[in-house]
């Protein structure tokens, strides 16, 4: 049987793989067309709304991360890799709360006639810089993950 706090980091590592699925998706489908067209991720001209998404997920992961620290904090090899995963996040969440997301808000609220297009692709490019940190933070998650297993 599998204990808590293995359940959580199992859970925190699960959670972290939606977010670089998400992620994948973004760059990969979305953001390739939307610059062209901005009405795709305005929600107000029937677009995606991206923090439909973004905010359960990340939320989510969030709490998923820190019952797993609390849950394994007497283990110091998977706190080690949980708290590089933190780290990691962090770093991202930090860099999108004062970067991305306030263009992002920019972009879904501005009208064809001021949207300005070459913004946009150097948006949805610096974007993908993003996905190197949730692959840190998802491989540091997963190796909590097989550290915690061995550990059982």
């Amino acid at each position: 049987m599998i204990s808590f706090s293995v359940a959580t980091v199992g859970l925190a590592s699960a959670l972290a793989l939606v977010g670089v699925g998400g992620a994948l998706y973004e760059f990969s489908v979305v953001d390739p067309s939307w610059p062209r067209r901005p009405d795709l991720i305005q929600p107000g001209r029937g677009g995606i709304s991206r923090r439909r998404f973004w905010i359960p997920a990340h939320i989510a992961f969030e709490l998923a991360l820190v019952m797993a620290l609390v849950s394994n904090w007497h283990q110091p090899d998977v706190r080690f890799w949980l708290l590089a995963g933190l780290a990691s996040h962090t770093v991202m969440r930090l860099w999108s709360a004062f970067d991305f997301i306030p263009k992002a808000l920019a972009f879904e609220r501005v009208d064809a006639a001021g949207f300005d297009e070459k913004a946009a692709l150097s948006w949805s490019l610096r974007s993908r810089l993003r996905l190197p940190l949730d692959l840190i933070t998802s491989g540091a998650i997963l190796a909590a993950l097989a550290t915690a297993l061995s550990t059982a």
